[in-house]
């Protein structure tokens, strides 16, 4: 039999999940309740950009503090991830499912209710622990969902359109929520997006058996989890402590440490949480390093470029969320040209260096804005260069990041192309942020900081310093995807794209 795209598509880590003699009866229903729980998922990831601006004044935390709300939440979401997919095949896909959505809820009202920083991101970290648990239950229950080979790829199509659309709904509704009512409703819009969502699992989702024979790699989870906070959170120390403090350089070596230590254990665990044979083959390595990349190159913008339409501009939320619809559109056309006409003809190979080099462009372009920017004439152009390059890298890398796994590495593939996503913005996000405020420290220096002149230009050498740091990262990006990548267009049944949470 033929592996089709959904065929590899699976949930959770390990084999291919066997489908029923009959699908359910009300399976577009049920398509409806997991593409809701996947769009709450999805836009959680950037609902909250919008709205920092408007949490930071109300709460008094720091320029270096406020990308802890948006690490702690991709930062738990990306590490946790494969860890779910195991949760999943021991504790059955429905109950884990349902718990993630009652856990995501509870923590979005434990967020829109904070009274501090601090509460604030513990709750953003809570909401991503569950939605680790959510998203592989959501993409296995799929599967199992749909059988026959032509609804399940309609299935996936839906699912991944949900997943591409999903940033650009959450900066839109971001600023709907942020202007009208409150920041708050940002994290308290998701209690009732679970709410419908909890009801028709509930009522829709048979339970599914319980995979006993499945087994926990707790050291391993243990490790990687320990060693992405090292480096996450030595990146973000830099900026209070710097780079010769222990408090620095400490947690970013013991990160490394713990990580080089995950990968040793790999090669020994009787069932490891990501064997390592996934990542050897040259075409996913690459891949893999060229969504780590893109992942924060594209938190980063989405970050840097709120602050600056906010604070430097005066946007308001509505209209800094539509300022970066053209950028989605964008990416959203090369994604499908790449995937469809490009890849199949030429490869890997000339398309994401392209990409990578056009997202490079596009990001030193943005160096260039300042107090009197036009949005049509200043700030739309490099956008849309920017869009255009994340796409022509994007879908080519979540494609092939999975090609010609075996059938029990499937799994694994798909979550881990998450897991590097998120944890690329996790790192981008915390190393930008740290190189953005050292640069608008530095500007300050002899400097009357009171002065509301002179804090403005020091806001725009601050982004003016994270777009530059991502256009070096793109930079390198065309480097390493030019040596890794094979030439020639790969083979058809290795093109089926899994679905990634972005």
């Amino acid at each position: 039999m033929t592996r089709t795209t959904s065929d590899t598509s699976v949930g959770t880590v390990g084999a291919p999940l066997a489908a029923p003699d009959a699908p359910p009866r009300h399976r577009w229903w049920i398509l409806a309740v997991i593409g809701l729980a996947q769009l709450m998922v999805v836009l959680d990831a950037t609902i909250v950009n919008i709205a920092l601006p408007s949490a930071q004044k109300d709460l008094g935390f720091s320029d270096g503090d406020r990308q802890w709300i948006v690490t702690a939440y991709a930062l738990a979401f990306g590490s946790l991830l494969l860890l779910g997919g195991r949760i999943a095949d021991l504790f059955g896909r429905k109950m884990t499912f349902l718990v993630g959505l009652v856990g995501f809820a509870g923590a979005s009202a434990l967020g829109g209710a904070a009274g501090s920083f601090e509460v604030l991101v513990a709750a953003r970290a809570i909401q991503g622990l569950f939605g680790a648990l959510l998203a592989p239950a959501a993409l296995s229950l799929l599967t199992t969902t749909f059988t026959d080979a032509k609804e399940r790829g309609k299935a996936f199509g839906v699912y991944g359109a949900i997943a591409g659309a999903g940033g650009a709904i959450g900066l839109l509704l971001g600023g709907v929520l942020t202007e009208h009512l409150d920041w708050r409703w940002t994290l308290y819009v998701n209690l009732a997006f679970a709410a419908v969502a909890f009801l028709g699992g509930a009522l829709l989702l048979s339970r599914t058996s319980r995979d006993k024979t499945a087994t926990i790699d707790i050291p391993g989870a243990v490790l990687v989890s320990a060693g992405l906070f090292g480096l996450v959170y030595g990146f973000s120390n830099a900026e209070s402590h710097a780079w010769s403090s222990p408090a620095t350089w400490g947690f970013l070596v013991a990160g490394a440490v713990l990580l080089a230590v995950f990968t040793g254990w790999q090669t020994r665990a009787a069932h490891p949480l990501l064997p390592l044979r996934v990542l050897l083959d040259r075409n996913r390595g690459a891949s893999f390093i060229s969504v780590l990349i893109s992942g924060a190159g594209m938190f980063g913008v989405f970050l840097f470029l709120t602050y600056y339409l906010q604070q430097s501009l005066g946007y308001t939320p509505i209209r800094t969320g539509l300022a970066f619809l053209p950028m989605v559109a964008a990416l959203m056309v090369t994604s499908t040209l790449a995937s469809t006409v490009l890849i199949p003809r030429l490869g890997p190979k000339p398309v994401v260096p392209l990409g990578m080099g056009t997202a490079a462009a596009g990001m030193a372009w943005l160096t260039a804005l300042d107090l009197h920017s036009g949005y049509a004439t200043d700030i739309l152009p490099p956008l849309v260069v920017a869009g255009l390059g994340l796409g022509l890298v994007m879908a080519p890398a979540m494609s092939l990041a999975t090609a010609g796994v075996a059938a029990e590495d499937a799994g694994v593939a798909s979550a881990a192309v998450n897991t590097m996503q998120q944890v690329g913005g996790s790192l981008g996000t915390a190393l930008l942020n740290t190189l953005s405020t050292s640069a608008a420290t530095d500007y300050l220096t002899g400097k009357n900081p009171k002065d509301p002149a002179v804090l403005a230009q020091a806001g725009l050498e601050a982004y003016s310093t994270a777009y530059w740091w991502s256009a070096l990262f793109f930079g390198a990006g065309v480097v390493i995807s030019v040596l890794l990548y094979r030439r020639g267009a790969p083979a058809p049944d290795a093109q089926a794209a899994p679905v990634v949470h972005m």
